[in-house]
């Protein structure tokens, strides 16, 4: 359980350079790799750089929200109109983009809204309006949170609302990043660990049950197993993510030069964009990659524990650990171990408005880094 540490009021201070220095170096080699997975759409006669050039705005427009959320104090987003107003925004754009005609229509599923020829996913900002509730709703409950019907599961019902409106996209991932988010702020909230299992096996129970509930959900959890078995249906995509990582070998076949992105491996710049990492700089790129995400988390987290206040240290833990378990899932599932989903990894898959608003939440990380204790860690 993570606390937040007790001593008088600190004075202010700069932001954490560990957190900021390490997202930058995810930036770097985020926009490094972009600019493999996409630089051979010159040969068609297009700009080389027009992905970079995409995510490079979006790289500027989330480096000026980042300014102005990491100078907010964070107490401003405990404010019961911050809150109520992002869920019920989130809630409003959720139905929109799921009514057809409204919603864009991409790859059999309708997770984005079109506003001024700008596209984005509502399901993005859900997620941060998820986590800015948990934590000011469960920073205002205390000690109830440890009582399982009158404490813990009031708390998930809008997570749990977001969830199933998510999945009516459908988008599996992003509604079950909610969840799991959602639950693990419950945990460090203080629940009892015997409420924590019974909502991981009700979890899984669920979840076993959606993955069986339609075919085309288990062809994609059985291509999982063997993907080699379907390479001619669902598990095409995998299987040629893993002949990437095994062309890069240990140190990769060099910036550039890897050949999967040439019309074999689907969405090289998206949701398989790790599979690059893998096949142009080898194993030792990927560690690289790896060890950043989880320097980041370290620092989210360490951040969270010396936070002078339980909303505080709540809203960066959940900040911090939304960013880093999309980032695992998505490693997860392109190396095989977790079944396929279209998750983007932090940072790196291209998306300029997806990558805005998780500046921006780092900011908000950023901000409460100035009210901490650094000499308790």
């Amino acid at each position: 359980m993570i606390s937040p540490a007790v001593h008088s009021r600190p004075r202010h201070k700069p932001v954490d350079k560990s957190l900021l220095t390490i997202m930058i170096l995810l930036l770097m080699l985020g926009l490094l790799t972009l600019f493999s997975a996409t630089y051979y759409k010159a040969q068609d006669g297009g700009d080389p750089l027009s992905e970079v050039k995409k995510q490079l705005f979006g790289v500027a427009v989330g480096a000026i929200a980042m300014f102005f959320t990491s100078r907010i104090p964070y107490q401003f987003w405990r404010r019961r109109k911050v809150v109520v107003g992002g869920i019920v925004l989130s809630f409003i754009l959720l139905l929109l983009v799921v009514i057809p005609g409204v919603g864009v229509y991409i790859n059999g599923s309708r997770r984005w809204l079109s506003i001024g020829g700008l596209s984005f996913q509502p399901g993005e900002m859900a997620k941060y309006a998820a986590v800015l509730f948990m934590a000011m709703t469960l920073t205002v409950r205390g000690r109830k949170i440890q009582k399982f019907f009158s404490g813990i599961l009031p708390v998930l019902i809008v997570p749990g609302v977001m969830f199933l409106l998510i999945l009516e996209q459908p988008n599996l991932s992003t509604a079950g990043t909610i969840i799991i988010v959602s639950v693990l702020m419950v945990m460090l909230a203080g629940a009892k660990w015997r409420h924590m299992l019974a909502l991981g096996i009700g979890g899984l129970i669920v979840g076993a049950y959606y993955a069986w509930s339609e075919e085309y959900r288990r062809e994609r959890l059985l291509s999982f197993m063997d993907p080699f078995a379907k390479m001619s249906d669902e598990g095409y995509q995998l299987s040629q993510s893993l002949i990437a990582f095994g062309s890069g070998g240990l140190f990769g076949m060099g910036l550039g030069q890897g050949r999967q992105k040439y019309a074999y491996l689907p969405y090289p710049e998206s949701d398989f964009i790790f599979a690059i990492v893998g096949e142009d700089f080898g194993l030792l790129g990927c560690l690289v990659v790896i060890f950043l995400f989880i320097a980041f988390l370290m620092a989210g987290l360490r951040i969270a524990m010396t936070c002078d206040d339980k909303f505080g240290c709540l809203l960066a833990a959940g900040i911090t650990g939304l960013i880093s378990v999309q980032a695992f899932i998505n490693m997860g599932v392109v190396v095989g171990i977790l079944p396929t989903t279209g998750l983007p990894l932090p940072f790196f898959s291209a998306g300029g408005t997806s990558l805005s608003i998780t500046m921006a939440a780092v900011g908000i990380v950023l901000n409460i880094s100035r009210y901490g204790n650094r000499n308790l860690v």
